[in-house]
């Protein structure tokens, strides 16, 4: 299976038609047409439905399209880091993301580094727990920014001088408005919603001891979009501060909930893994700026 059959093949599925990615990839469609079909026969699966107009993937083309995506980037990843190698004049480093106003420090430590290195880029992630590390260990990622408990075995780690305070989002008509805390309690009931992973392992252990107590109207992933729910009154939505707009113009706010309950924020990294100049400058300046 070569690089090059596997580019033409994430093409054609992007496109959805032999025409038009032939004309994207600079190759003829006969030739296009020959290399997807040796591509067939060497896996012995059919990966595309031809139509009249168009083609579309099948299920077993769907599961090549997800690792062609994987091998890609990791073969555009790798070629990128050993060109800088001969003689550093920048790179690019690629960073998993939580949602938190912790990630501030962060963007203080690329600010000082790119007015150092102009041809340093930074990529972001964004993403749960579960999903950036599951690139991370995939070496998708350089880091990956945590605000939950992860199994640290694997990795080096950086604790990070910031916390993540939980609470409720909420409409500033709410009732719970006037409270100032909001007691664990008064959350049985109420229709919350939650993060996708935080109906596990992310929630305050009380909250996971009651869990069949909750009432779950809806999950996220990202809290821009259950702010949103929050705003047309679906609910309450269960997350850190400061990560959406309350201000005085604002339709929403936030309460902490009682007992206060935060999360700590830690910058990982896989052990094995052999950083870029790149990634190790930026690590430098986290460092620097944490101390």
């Amino acid at each position: 299976m070569e690089i090059r059959v596997l580019r033409y093949f994430v093409e054609t599925a992007r496109e959805g038609s032999m025409t038009a990615a032939s004309f994207k990839l600079h190759v003829t469609q006969p030739t296009l047409s020959k290399q997807i079909k040796e591509l067939e026969e060497e896996l012995g699966q059919k990966l595309f439905i031809r139509g009249n107009y168009n083609i579309h993937l099948t299920p077993e083309g769907e599961i090549l399209y997800k690792r062609a995506l994987d091998i890609l980037e990791m073969v555009d990843l790798t070629t990128s880091e050993f060109a800088a190698m001969n003689e550093f004049n920048g790179g690019n480093v690629y960073i998993g993301c939580a949602e938190s106003e912790g990630m501030t420090l962060f963007a203080k430590a690329a600010k000082q580094l790119y007015e150092e290195q102009k041809n340093i880029h930074f990529h972001l992630y964004s993403g749960n727990a579960e999903n950036v590390c599951e690139r991370l260990d995939k070496g998708l990622l350089d880091f990956a920014v945590v605000v939950q408990n992860v199994d640290l075995s694997k990795y080096l780690y950086l604790n990070l001088p910031f916390q993540d305070t939980w609470g409720l989002i909420m409409r500033k008509d709410s009732p719970l408005v006037s409270k100032v805390k909001i007691p664990m309690e008064d959350l049985i009931g109420l229709p919350l919603i939650v993060s996708r992973q935080g109906t596990t392992n992310e929630m305050p252990e009380w909250l996971q001891k009651n869990y069949d107590r909750l009432n779950i109207v809806a999950t996220y992933d990202l809290i821009f979009n259950a702010s949103i729910l929050v705003r047309e009154g679906l609910g309450y939505a269960l997350g850190f501060d400061k990560l959406v707009n309350t201000g005085a113009e604002s339709a929403l706010c936030f309460r902490p909930i009682e007992p206060l309950f935060t999360s700590p924020m830690r910058l990982i990294w896989r052990k094995e893994q052999r950083l870029s100049k790149a990634a190790e400058l930026f690590l430098d300046k986290v460092q620097h700026i944490v101390k």
